[in-house]
């Protein structure tokens, strides 16, 4: 006990216990604290005087000026302390040549004084610490060789307590002690654990810090291990641990403490600081894993209680994430996965504001990369129900952490589902019990809006699609869907193109109506129309991108069964219906086509099919038309005409004769009432001649009005040019070979009305430009004539030819026509093509012969 009595200093010791001996030494050791101990060494060599009571003050100030004061003052400050060392260590050198002991004691004091210091940062403390300790080793082995000194390494032990500092006495000792332990003079845990005890003597935790680590590297190869040379008879591998774990819970303690070494106002500055100091801490676990004794009993009997203990008691924040982080990485993962209700049950007693996600994470991607590197470990993580206690420990956290961020559960969450995918993959009962946690604390709350939190989300919804490349296997999550309507329209969106281009990807086909069901309310985000506000948003090629994937998945859904297909059509039909004028031109195709593909495949099956609700070409065809009736109505008649032409050419190839008359009737209407742009009108044209000259269902009536219609629309085309094409193209509607249809008046007829109207459009170019214009028209009929006279058609004979040559030829040497290069080329091609035919002999040059050219 101590007192200040006056102006003079009364020590008063109060023990009942009488002095011991360290044993086998004879070393005289006091049973007093070790504070008071030391304090009494330190009394042999200084007067004693009373401390000024300005001091404290003065030092503060010294230390508040230093932190505010900058890099500058501490590079200058470290530049003098590593100066000093190598002044001391200088002549520390020359003493250790010269084997003068005392003189080499005397330098080495001097030399380690300087890390009294307090006015550098722990980055520039560890500058000039590493000076220092390379100094020590020289300093080592100058105490292991007895002969250069002549004194008995008991007696250096005791010698070297009697530096005047408390600081240069402790690194003395403990290079002392690394030495003596070697020596096998005394027991090694008896010298450690002095040593141990010790250190209690300096408290400013940067000091106590980097000498405890200190003790802590030259004690690290003389623990006592199985096989050790230090092993006693009685030393067990329980010694090591508890000095290890002795020295790891001061430091820890000493650590915590800086961050209330200076002023609230740089306390950012200050936990940077203790960040760099960390890993002076961790090291005591690292030598920890490394001892071979520390067997699965020791380690969760004694090892992890005690760090666990000492993360949740000192109730600070980095300690207990970087503790934490710690013991997951440099222990097995087969300790983990052993003790994994332990570890898990310190996690809700942490403080808020750690960051618990990360830890869990690391924790369940070593276990999961555990169970990957062997196949033997899967029944452990069976028999210790790994997935049970870590979701209920993610689930205890959340709650009790009430302020986490959505971002940090929802990342919790992908981190279990990871763990889950990779250790059971085939338990897809868990991974839906993942997402139905998910679902449980993202319910009640407003669509999630944070960036990082829906990240989150699409990893946890990719998850899944990425491990089993198979998108039905996620359609059976019953708790998918619900994830995803957390989302908001936009992320929804982003997420049902990566669900669709994992489709593709790995060419999934969707076969039946309820997965295709689930698939699209899963990307319902694509297949309707966002708000009215939403709609001006949408950036043309991203929409276009979307649409055109809708349109591939489409064509990826396909059953044998055509009873089933149907139900499949019926379900898409019923989903895009919904999606707007915008996205039906886009889906409305490929439904088409696809219900086409089927049409084929019943090709001839109508009638008696059995089945509760039997797949027939007219039931199909009915639907079509229903569905294509909905482009025609949201201003889109072009594609809805060219729709009803495939439809009615696949009725044709059915035999279906009024189905494919009305799909005809339905495009002309179109083009009568809705096509109203003269370009558009000429290409829908050609597209129903075209269509109607492959058809070989219809009877004489039908071909017949069907064929006056097309012709009556090609002589009303606006432009004269546009006229002549289309009339002498439907003269291919009255000969057609495959059908046995050859009419040649009918065709002459068109013919003849096609070079009226060639004629009147060269008058037309006369009359306004004063000039007539190309002749490419009647080449074009010229060759029209050439086609049909090789065909056989008796209307056409050489005479009309040779007529129609001398009448381009004469319009071409008019002074009045426009030069046309193009007309000239075609014309030239068109002659060398007769005299190629009258050249060629036989039957056809016979034919071709009264041509003159």
């Amino acid at each position: 006990m101590f007192g200040v009595v006056g102006h003079s200093l009364v020590i008063v010791l109060i023990t009942s216990t009488p002095l011991r001996h360290f044993p086998s030494v004879g070393i005289p050791i006091c049973d007093l604290p070790v504070r008071h101990r030391h304090y009494i060494d330190s009394l042999k060599f200084h007067s004693l005087q009373l401390p000024d009571p300005n001091k404290n003050c003065r030092e503060k100030e010294t230390e508040k000026k230093m932190i505010l004061t900058g890099i500058e003052d501490e590079d200058k400050w470290l530049a003098e302390g590593i100066a000093s060392i190598q002044h001391n260590a200088f002549y520390m050198h020359r003493a250790l040549e010269a084997n003068s002991l005392r003189d080499a004691l005397k330098c080495s004091a001097l030399m380690l004084s300087e890390l009294r210091t307090s006015k550098l940062s722990p980055h520039k403390y560890y500058d000039l610490y590493m000076r220092a300790f390379d100094e020590l080793r020289k300093l080592e082995m100058f105490f292991k060789d007895e002969s250069k000194h002549g004194v008995s390494i008991v007696d250096l032990y005791e010698l070297v307590q009697h530096a005047g500092n408390i600081l240069p006495r402790l690194y003395l000792l403990c290079t002392v002690g690394s030495v003596y332990i070697k020596s096998k003079e005394a027991p090694a845990k008896d010298v450690l654990k002095d040593l141990v005890e010790m250190c209690h003597s300096v408290q400013h935790p940067i000091r106590g810090l980097f000498l405890r680590s200190y003790l802590a590297q030259v004690s690290r190869d003389k623990l006592l291990d199985l096989g050790s040379e230090y092993e006693g008879a009685e030393d067990t591998v329980m010694d090591a641990v508890e000095f290890v774990l002795q020295n790891f819970t001061e430091m820890n303690k000493l650590w915590v403490r800086m961050q209330h070494q200076g002023p609230v106002r740089v306390k950012e500055k200050l936990e940077k600081e203790r960040s760099e100091l960390c890993d002076l801490v961790g090291k005591n676990l690292h030598v920890l894993s490394q001892i071979e004794g520390v067997n699965l009993e020791i380690y969760r009997d004694t090892v992890l209680p005690s760090v666990l203990e000492q993360a949740v008691n000192c109730k600070d924040e980095l300690a207990q994430y970087y503790l934490l982080d710690c013991i997951i990485q440099v222990f097995p993962d087969e300790y983990h996965l052993q003790t994994l209700e332990t570890l898990l049950g310190a996690c809700p007693q942490l403080q808020p504001t750690v960051d618990v996600k990360t830890v869990l994470s690391r924790l369940m991607a070593r276990l999961s990369n555990y169970a990957a590197s062997s196949a033997d470990a899967l029944p452990e993580f069976l028999q210790v129900e790994a997935f049970a206690k870590l979701s209920s420990a993610i689930g205890k956290v959340i709650e009790t952490q009430v302020d986490m961020p959505i971002v940090g559960a929802v990342a919790l969450y992908v981190s279990l589902l990871s763990f889950t995918l990779h250790v059971h993959p085939e338990r897809l009962d868990y991974v839906d019990q993942v997402l139905g946690a998910c679902v449980k604390k993202l319910s009640g709350k407003p669509k999630v809006e944070d960036i990082r939190a829906k990240k989150q989300i699409v990893a946890l919804l990719s998850a899944p699609l990425e491990k089993y490349n198979d998108i039905v296997t996620a359609l059976t999550l019953s708790n998918y869907p619900h994830v995803m309507d957390c989302l908001d329209d936009e992320t929804n969106k982003v997420m049902a193109m990566i669900i669709i281009q994992s489709a593709m990807k790995n060419k999934t086909c969707i076969s039946t109506a309820d997965k295709v069901e689930v698939l699209f309310e899963l990307i319902k985000g694509l297949i309707k129309d966002l708000d009215e506000t939403a709609k001006d948003e949408l950036d043309e090629e991203d929409f276009k991108e979307e649409q055109n994937s809708v349109a591939r998945l489409i064509h990826m859904l396909y059953n044998d069964d055509p009873e089933e297909m149907l139900k499949i059509f019926r379900a898409v039909r019923k989903h895009i219906m919904a999606g707007g004028s915008q996205r039906l031109p886009f889906t409305v195709p490929p439904l088409v086509f696809s219900a086409l593909r089927l049409v084929r495949k019943l090709q001839g099956q109508d009638g008696n099919v059995v089945g509760e609700e039997p797949a027939t070409p007219k039931k199909i065809f009915q639907l079509l038309n229903e569905t294509i009736e909905a482009l025609s109505s949201i201003s889109s008649p072009e594609l809805a005409l060219r729709l009803y032409l495939q439809c009615a050419e696949a009725a044709n190839d059915c035999d279906l004769e009024s189905v494919a008359y009305e799909f005809f009737t339905w495009a002309f209407i179109l083009y009568e009432e809705e096509v109203a742009d003269s370009k558009a009108q000429v290409t829908a044209l050609h597209l129903i001649i075209g269509a109607l000259q492959r058809m070989h269902v219809f009877g004489v009536e039908n071909r017949d009005t069907l064929t006056h219609k097309a012709t009556g629309h090609s002589a009303k085309l606006l432009k004269k040019p546009d006229q002549c094409r289309a009339v002498y193209a439907c003269s291919h509607l009255f000969w057609v070979d495959q059908d046995g249809i050859k009419d040649g008046e009918r065709v002459l007829l068109c013919l003849k009305r096609a070079l009226r109207i060639a004629n009147a459009a060269q008058q037309i170019a006369s009359a306004t430009r004063g000039c007539s214009g190309p002749v490419t028209l009647f080449v074009e009929i010229l060759n029209k004539y050439l086609y049909f006279f090789e065909k056989g058609n008796p209307q056409i004979t050489s005479a009309a030819i040779q007529g129609l040559i001398e009448l381009i030829t004469n319009e071409m040497q008019s002074d009045s026509t426009t030069p046309d290069p193009v007309s000239d080329a075609f014309l030239a091609s068109t002659i060398r093509y007769i005299q190629f035919q009258k050249q060629k002999g036989g039957v056809m040059g016979e034919k071709f012969g009264p041509i003159k050219v």
